[in-house]
């Protein structure tokens, strides 16, 4: 371990690879609600964050889970569900008063037509004022998940996915 008086310890967070300070520092400064964008292996998550004294406090969030009321039994971490989850979030978000944001990615590695930019293409299509290119959005082939039904026999996740999108526009408009 390095030692001597000009090494200084990084923060704990950044040591685990859980915050990239500089990002955030610049979000912070720039006084936008924050479009929170998380991923797992399983799910995706959406959060409109708020920066606060005290803490950043949440205004509105939507979570993968959420689809099964809307008769999605698919797996909720591919690119479909991230879709699904980004629609409803920014249906959420807009029935709640909140009409924009800046995208907050974390440290999640940033790469064309990702989970992520998917979420994205789903707030925006709501309505949700998000500054984007569109240029990083998934194609809607790889939303709608003909991908998968080209090599899987018996999916049926574009049919799915259509019933999904409708049940949840239907709740909102």
């Amino acid at each position: 371990m390095a030692t001597g008086p000009r090494y200084k310890v990084a923060f704990r967070r950044r040591r685990e690879g859980r915050t990239d300070y500089h990002q955030r520092l610049r979000l912070l400064l720039s006084r936008e609600d924050r479009v929170v964008v998380r991923k797992s292996a399983r799910h995706m998550q959406i959060q409109l964050v708020a920066p606060d004294a005290n803490g950043d406090v949440t205004m509105s969030s939507a979570i993968s889970k959420e689809l099964a009321k809307y008769g999605y039994e698919e797996s909720t971490g591919n690119t479909t569900a991230a879709y699904l989850t980004g629609l409803l979030f920014g249906y959420k978000a807009l029935a709640e008063g909140y009409e924009s944001g800046v995208l907050d990615i974390g440290i999640q590695s940033s790469s064309v037509g990702s989970r992520v930019y998917a979420a994205l293409k789903g707030v925006v299509d709501a309505g949700f004022d998000v500054p984007h290119n569109s240029s990083v959005f998934p194609s809607d082939e790889r939303i709608r998940g003909e991908h998968v039904a080209e090599y899987m026999e018996g999916s049926n996740l574009p049919e799915v996915f259509d019933a999904v999108k409708e049940k949840i526009l239907a709740e909102f408009s």
